[in-house]
């Protein structure tokens, strides 16, 4: 069984902007340590069906400029490719296209810093609704998966996983993620109260009971 806490406090999360040609960007980035090599953590997040077992699973031509689709969610173009230490694709989903950029590096105190940055256009009604944690809980629940995954070498369970996180852990664990990013939204210059009343949206969006 996960330990909740720990995996929440394992994770780094930082929200920033930037400015591309379409316009200013919002920015969450993710990072977490593994106890795993480059290479393998490398192999778990390009090779098809490592990714299936932690993630979601993929089809399509997981290479330079190839097309890739996620099986209920996103699609996206590979736009670079420089193994084993970093990728960024596009991210295509309901619409509107995205970028995320994974980087790995070899940690100082062993094993391997993962870090997601997740670039996107977001309209600032959108933003003040939900802020970052409407992405950002969904790449926390990712990079647990991933632990799970390089940790114990097993796959997820779809449906364990979703029995998962309907289930009061599951529910506790989108809620300290949401609070976790409201304090990285807090401390790239949100007001407090705004950033607080987002988090609460969206904390109640993700744990409603059906």
């Amino acid at each position: 069984m996960i330990d909740v806490t720990q995996q929440i406090n394992a994770v780094r999360r930082e929200v920033g902007k930037r400015v591309l040609e379409a316009g200013e960007a919002r920015i969450v980035t993710v990072s977490q340590t593994y106890e795993a090599d480059v290479e393998d953590v490398w192999d778990a997040c390009t090779d098809p069906e490592r990714i299936s077992r932690w993630f979601l699973p993929v089809s399509g031509d997981l290479r330079l400029n190839g097309r890739y689709q996620l099986q209920g969610n996103a699609s996206g173009r590979i736009e670079r490719c420089d193994p084993p230490a970093s990728f960024s694709a596009t991210w295509e989903y309901g619409g509107n296209v995205s970028w995320i950029e994974v980087r790995l590096t070899s940690a100082s105190g062993g094993g391997t810093r993962f870090e997601l940055e997740h670039t996107a256009h977001v309209d600032d009604e959108q933003w003040a609704q939900f802020g970052p944690g409407v992405v950002g809980i969904g790449w926390d629940l990712g990079l647990m998966g991933l632990a799970t995954h390089l940790s114990s070498g097993q796959a997820v369970d779809p449906q364990e996983s979703a029995a998962w996180t309907a289930s009061d852990q599951g529910r506790q664990f989108m809620s300290l993620s949401s609070r976790q990013w409201c304090d990285a939204s807090i401390a790239a210059g949100t007001d407090g109260a705004e950033a607080r009343a987002a988090a609460d949206r969206t904390t109640a969006a993700y744990t409603a009971t059906p």
